[in-house]
């Protein structure tokens, strides 16, 4: 694995029952780079990002987090990885404040310094005067956007999204995309975005195309997109991929 991987997937596959939804999924996501997971709803990228976080166990293949083993060094891979998954998971009925000091006693911070860095996660996703409010008042932007705090409070250096946009309005879903490309730039997070959303993936990004549970087609975007941009080779190789199928 090269030092500059945030993240390596090799060679997972995985079944619910008999039914296979990943297939020898293999990828590397650079260190300090921004690569969108491409792909249609059912394509397999919520079991792919469980498998990652450690909440599935992958049938075959391994993930490593920065050269850890997520199998042999669990403990060790996670402390690098913060999650935002596509399902809302804050507690509405406690402050945000509250919501982030539990997750940070989670992973072993004390409540003075969760406060302080709670307080200044907040601050960069421009939630600094709602530390006090209830969950449940905010609006679905600003709950992703806290969830995306939360997903940074012990520092780790990648960050997974699942669909993190889905069911934003167009302004809410520019500016968490904004925030988090911030990111890379200015502090060097490495991320890996799921999306089926093409306006959300820029040319110098990195893309995984993943479709019916496999990769097929990976690396940056001006390499597999064709002269017709993104949108018409993703249209091209899901659709040769359809074909091939039911030859």
């Amino acid at each position: 694995m090269s030092a500059a991987d945030a993240l390596r997937v090799e060679n997972v596959s995985h079944w619910f029952g008999v039914r296979q939804v990943l297939s020898e999924v293999s990828f590397r996501v650079p260190q300090g780079q921004f690569v969108a997971l491409l792909g249609p709803n059912g394509a397999g990228k919520t079991t792919l990002f469980a498998i990652i976080a450690r909440l599935y166990h992958s049938r075959t293949g391994a993930v490593r987090v920065f050269e850890r083993d997520m199998q042999r060094e669990p403990s060790r891979a996670l402390a690098d990885l913060g999650i935002v998954f596509q399902a809302r998971t804050l507690d509405p009925d406690l402050t945000i404040g509250q919501n982030l000091v539990y997750h940070a006693a989670l992973h072993g911070i004390v409540k003075r310094h969760a406060v302080e860095r709670s307080a200044a996660l907040l601050a960069r996703v421009g939630l600094a005067d709602r530390m006090d409010d209830k969950v449940r008042t905010l609006s679905g932007g600003q709950a992703r956007r806290v969830e995306i705090a939360r997903a940074l409070i012990h520092q780790p250096r990648l960050l997974l999204l699942d669909e993190p946009t889905v069911g934003l309005d167009m302004a809410s879903r520019s500016d968490i995309v904004a925030d988090i490309r911030a990111l890379v730039r200015e502090e060097g997070l490495s991320v890996l975005w799921a999306t089926h959303i093409l306006d959300e993936i820029e040319p110098d990004d990195g893309v995984v195309v993943l479709h019916e549970g496999q990769v097929i087609a990976s690396g940056p975007v001006r390499s597999v997109a064709s002269e017709g941009g993104l949108a018409t080779a993703f249209h091209q190789l899901t659709n040769d991929r359809r074909v091939k199928e039911n030859a």
